[in-house]
């Protein structure tokens, strides 16, 4: 009976052949995960920083992959520490600071205040469809509330544009134009909160904007700069430079449902990446987003990262990258090589999709209840 309802789970979610099909119900990568940089009390730890930095970043991506490992336990400890030390005690009336860690007088505390949006909206998403998919009304409340909090604290409305999620609360927008991160918004949570809060809807459409006027050649920068005259411009700190943020615009993208809102036009739009991957034999670390010109050689990470993408687009390159996940896979301690490994070695694995309305669709919900 449980091989039929995984099959059921297989057909139900279009899952792709060549995928390694999830095993069990345990998730090993997920328990590495934890072992190495969640602490007792929850926070998980970027030891490459001698501050033995925490972001909101980092509990954000902690607490959809307890989600998707159904480990309630270890996302209330997440929510608990997250709400104690980035919000001064209160989710529901601000949002998370952006970094805690050692002070340079030895003090742990909030190191940045600043909120980021990236974090912001994958906790609002992980809320409320832990609240969904686990019946925890309070969860779906918290995360419709810091929802609307990020709409009402982060939200523009640009000219020219139209409405647009910034980076932060400060510092992105000046008279010298806005700053954009096109990673910072993965289209299946924008859909996910445009069912929520129809403005989402219109942000959705300037992300979609945004990923394909600000990518011409087929490769995402890290930022990117609107003016009011101008358009899209370099961003000035940046440059028109990809690499560990833009990573993300292809894991984002290559995860899009089939029947999900310009899923073809987006994969399209970024099959240079993958072609470029394929005759590279691996990722690389840095491309010029106006000229294609690239440098580096990638970490694995990045090959976890384009693992959905050559997946879904049927990329010759998908089974190069995947060796080299399994045979050189990133330290167990590198925390963002690691969180990209989670996310694109999990979809590849089939233990979560997203439908085309971004709803989660985890493995366990069929086969692992608890």
């Amino acid at each position: 009976m449980v091989r039929l309802a995984a099959l059921a789970m297989t057909l139900s979610l279009g899952l792709l052949p060549q995928a390694a099909s999830a095993a069990s119900c345990d998730w090993p990568a997920w328990d590495s995960y934890k072992q190495a940089m969640m602490s007792s009390d929850g926070r998980i730890i970027d030891r490459s920083s001698k501050q033995l930095i925490t972001t909101s970043e980092g509990q954000s991506y902690g607490l959809f992959f307890a989600l998707l490992a159904n480990d309630r336990e270890s996302f209330a400890q997440m929510l608990k520490w997250t709400r104690n030390n980035l919000a001064d005690g209160n989710l529901e009336t601000r949002l998370p600071g952006w970094e805690w860690g050692r002070s340079e007088s030895g003090k742990w505390q909030v190191l940045d205040s600043n909120n980021a949006t990236d974090a912001d909206l994958w906790i609002a998403y992980s809320l409320l469809e832990a609240g969904r998919l686990w019946q925890l009304p309070e969860y779906q409340a918290l995360g419709q509330n810091m929802l609307w909090r990020s709409t009402a604290q982060s939200v523009r409305l640009i000219p020219g544009l139209g409405l647009m999620l910034m980076p932060g609360d400060v510092g992105f927008d000046s008279d010298a134009g806005w700053r954009l991160n096109p990673s910072y918004l993965p289209p299946q949570l924008l859909a996910r909160f445009a069912k929520v809060t129809p403005v989402w809807g219109d942000i959705a459409a300037n992300q979609q904007r945004m990923l394909l006027e600000g990518s011409p050649k087929g490769f995402a920068p890290n930022w990117l700069l609107w003016e009011t005259a101008g358009g899209w411009k370099p961003d000035p700190k940046s440059a028109s430079t990809g690499s560990y943020d833009a990573i993300r615009v292809y894991l984002w993208v290559g995860m899009l449902a089939k029947d999900a809102a310009n899923r073809q036009a987006l994969q399209a739009h970024f099959k240079p990446m993958a072609a470029l991957t394929q005759t590279l034999g691996y990722p690389p670390e840095s491309v010029d987003a106006l000229t294609g010109q690239y440098t580096g050689k990638g970490p694995a990470g990045f090959s976890a990262a384009l693992l959905p993408l050559l997946a879904s687009t049927g990329s010759p390159a998908y089974d190069v990258q995947l060796a080299r996940v399994q045979q050189d896979p990133p330290a167990a301690d590198a925390y963002y090589n690691q969180s990209l490994l989670l996310f694109g070695q999990g979809w590849n694995e089939q233990r979560y999709r997203f439908d085309k309305d971004g709803q989660l669709l985890p493995a366990w919900v069929n086969t692992c209840k608890k």
